[in-house]
């Protein structure tokens, strides 16, 4: 019976159901999705642009003025017109306020995360133009060595005016002699 097992499965050692084995196992296993997609670009921009209103003083100065009503409204009409009265505790306001630090607190993550890969791309990017310009200011370096080198071989311009110097000596002393020669043979 047991060879009638399919190979990806068997038998659970305690008497139970068959296991399924996955053939694959140097994937982790897919989770299954509940069928709600999103464009994660989109949700991005949108949690980076909350994070950024929240963390601006407008935002301070609006949620402070907005719980400066919400306690006025709450405290000094008479207790039937209060919608979230003082004396149960400001339920609803501690709700409110309970909400939206929930979902701030994953939206400011997330814009920081996304932030984070921004922050390491460039990085990576500045570390491959600063290892091209090193390479580069190395081989120009190397060239102008190479010059350097080279040059150190040219004839300056004083060296050739001392040399031509040498030189016409040289062929006036050989005038002279030429001339004495000359002058010591007979005609």
């Amino acid at each position: 019976m047991a060879a009638a097992l399919a190979p990806a499965a068997r038998r659970h050692p305690t008497g139970g159901d068959d296991v399924k084995r996955r053939s694959d196992l140097s994937r982790p296993r897919e989770r299954g999705r509940i069928g709600v997609s999103y464009d994660p670009e989109f949700f991005g921009q949108f949690s980076e642009s909350i994070a950024r209103f929240i963390g601006t003083a407008r935002f301070l100065v609006w949620q402070t003025a907005v719980i400066i009503i919400w306690l006025a409204a709450n405290t000094l009409p008479p207790e039937k017109y209060q919608f979230d009265p003082w004396n149960r505790g400001l339920v609803l306001l501690t709700l409110v306020l309970s909400l939206q630090a929930a979902y701030a607190a994953p939206l400011i993550l997330l814009a920081q995360n996304r932030q984070e890969r921004r922050d390491r791309v460039a990085a990576e990017q500045d570390r491959d133009v600063a290892e091209r310009t090193q390479a580069d200011t190395e081989f120009l370096a190397r060239e102008i060595a190479s010059v350097r080198y080279s040059l150190a071989d040219v004839v300056t311009g004083e060296e050739l005016r001392d040399e031509l110097s040498g030189i016409a000596e040289a062929i006036e002393l050989l005038n002279a002699r030429l001339d004495d020669v000359l002058a010591k043979r007979p005609v």
